[in-house]
């Protein structure tokens, strides 16, 4: 399972991510401390690091220093949105830069590519019964495979990997069919439809009134 820390002083912060990257299926700790962050970085070994800058005990800036040699990818994730300051966190090595406040889709799509890069992709994604084999392309439902279209399957990763989580319609077209969003488009809704029959998803994948779906899945 692919590891993540993040490094964050908020600890609301650390928690929303540590929920969201953990239902995507990461293993996370979660530390408020610059020096604490790199006491755990000498003890154990990560995937990728979300790092803040602003810090007590040692900024990110410092911490980006310490991190450099190991090779461990990061990406900043702060409130300080200034060109220099996203320059200096570039140059010092940094993979990304994420400005706060974020949308989470967008964060755990940064955290995909990024992973990619290091190929260090998480290869199988789970809800329910349902095993999504994302470098083979390929989908079970209960051990039986489960063939889906194009669009289907690039909704189906969204939900698997935002489990619980209220998707925008908006977010929803845009990722999949990669273009803008048009209200009165039942394009959407269409497909939902069908891959709800087809994962057996009548009762789990909801409709959120004014905002969009939600996969509803206990683990």
């Amino acid at each position: 399972m692919i590891k993540v820390l993040i490094v964050d002083d908020e600890k609301p912060i650390c928690d929303l991510i540590d929920i969201h990257l953990s239902a995507a299926g990461y293993s996370c700790k979660t530390v408020q401390d610059g020096l604490k962050a790199i006491d755990m970085i000498e003890q154990e070994s990560f995937d990728l690091i979300l790092l803040d800058i602003m810090l007590p005990g040692a900024d990110g800036y410092d911490i980006m220093e310490y991190i450099r040699p190991l090779k461990i990818p990061v990406i900043f994730i702060t409130a300080r949105n200034a060109v220099k300051d996203r320059v200096k966190g570039l140059r010092l090595g940094a993979e990304d830069y994420l400005i706060k406040p974020f949308d989470v889709v967008e964060l755990l799509a940064r955290v995909e590519v990024v992973l990619r890069r290091y190929n260090k992709t998480q290869r199988l994604l789970t809800a329910g019964d349902v095993v999504v084999d994302i470098e083979a392309r390929k989908v079970t439902r209960a051990g039986r495979p489960v063939v889906l279209t194009n669009k289907e399957y690039g909704l189906l990763v969204l939900f698997v990997r935002n489990k619980n989580v209220a998707l925008f319609r908006e977010t929803l077209y845009e990722k999949v069919w990669e273009g803008e969003y048009f209200a009165d488009s039942r394009t959407l809704d269409l497909h939902v439809q069908r891959l709800r029959r087809k994962m057996g998803w009548e009762h789990n994948l909801v409709a959120v009134y004014k905002v969009g779906y939600r996969l509803e899945i206990e683990e």
